[in-house]
């Protein structure tokens, strides 16, 4: 049985303290000189401004956080929380902004375990409070999970959190950068989801096949259908063959569109394999990296490594994923070399 509690930041990018910044960069990672310079360059005197047709806003000079939707911008948050440190024996999983934290125990040890992430939770918020972030307590989520083969998944009917005058209640699943992980451990939830949003995307390019060549209808199926069967794929190794053939019936049907046919014409295979020379969805999962797909056709079932798990997919988010931006920033940079 483990816990799993995702955290909430309020506009964690935007208040980001510049001074504080660099002190962590000067005193925990070394950079001095004109490294360091540089990066102080790099956010200092940044302003922006909206446009509008022939309408333009005032400037806004902007004192505190780092760039959203850059390549910089997550490194240097994910430095500026490097003092937040594992306590209270609760492992902590932090991608930029968002930050999981999970701990494993026994079923009958669950009150004892939740009050651990309650006391946890308290000295996250304290430490975030000191560096002027603040953790969204209102949307904290937390779930339960274990094997189904081991316990009955409690879903939402395991303990809740008590977070100052708010209550994390228990889910039945949560959203971890795009990958839902249900309290059984199931990837069924996750596949559906993947199900619905493709083939939503598949009826909207259906209407519109006969004034697109193949080539644009390619582009356009493996930006919006292809590229959420990838995402994150590795969780996929070793599941049973029903769940896998959901997705596969996405791809057979992004296939179709590609080549004008219908449902039950012949060749699909040939389509797939020959023509487009795109894999079926368990051989796409198997490009993971082997330490991955082992590990997780092993463990998944194994309710002594149920933290392992989720600790696993955690870390095969794509590094890449990327970001919205929120705003549109005028720099104006002076590198000091």
């Amino acid at each position: 049985m483990s816990a799993l509690c995702l955290l909430d930041l309020t506009a964690a990018f935007d208040t980001v303290d510049h001074n504080l910044l660099m002190l962590r960069l000067e005193r925990q990672f070394g950079l001095c000189g004109i490294v360091l310079q540089w990066f102080r360059s790099y956010l200092s005197d940044q302003s922006y401004q909206v446009i509008y047709g022939d309408n333009t806003s005032s400037t806004v000079y902007i004192t505190c956080s780092v760039p959203q939707g850059s390549v910089l911008g997550p490194c240097l948050f994910i430095s500026y929380t490097a003092d937040l440190v594992e306590k209270h024996d609760v492992n902590l999983h932090a991608y930029a902004d968002d930050t999981q934290l999970y701990l494993k125990c026994f079923h009958d040890e669950m009150t004892f375990a939740a009050t651990r992430l309650e006391h946890c939770l308290t000295d996250v918020s304290h430490w975030r409070s000191a560096n002027r972030l603040k953790l969204n307590s209102k949307k904290t989520e937390l779930v339960w999970v274990s094997s189904r083969y081991v316990h009955t998944p409690l879903g939402s009917g395991g303990p809740s959190l008590q977070l100052g005058t708010d209550t994390a209640a228990a889910s039945d699943y949560v959203h971890v950068l795009g990958v839902t992980i249900s309290s059984d451990l199931s990837l069924d939830k996750h596949v559906s989801n993947v199900c619905v949003k493709c083939f939503f995307w598949l009826r909207q390019l259906r209407r519109v096949r006969r004034s697109l060549d193949v080539e644009s209808v390619k582009t356009l199926v493996h930006a919006f259908v292809t590229t959420r069967l990838d995402y994150c794929n590795s969780v996929l190794a070793g599941v049973l063959r029903s769940v896998t053939d959901k997705l596969q019936r996405v791809l057979n049907a992004a296939a179709r569109l590609v080549s004008d046919t219908r449902k039950f014409d012949r060749g699909l295979s040939r389509l797939l394999h020959v023509d487009l020379h795109w894999l079926d969805v368990p051989e796409r999962s198997i490009c993971a990296p082997p330490s991955q797909t082992a590990n997780r056709s092993r463990q998944h079932k194994n309710n002594s490594r149920t933290s392992h798990w989720i600790e696993l997919n955690l870390n095969s988010i794509p590094t890449g994923f990327p970001r919205v931006l929120r705003v549109l920033r005028d720099s104006r940079k002076n590198v000091p070399f």
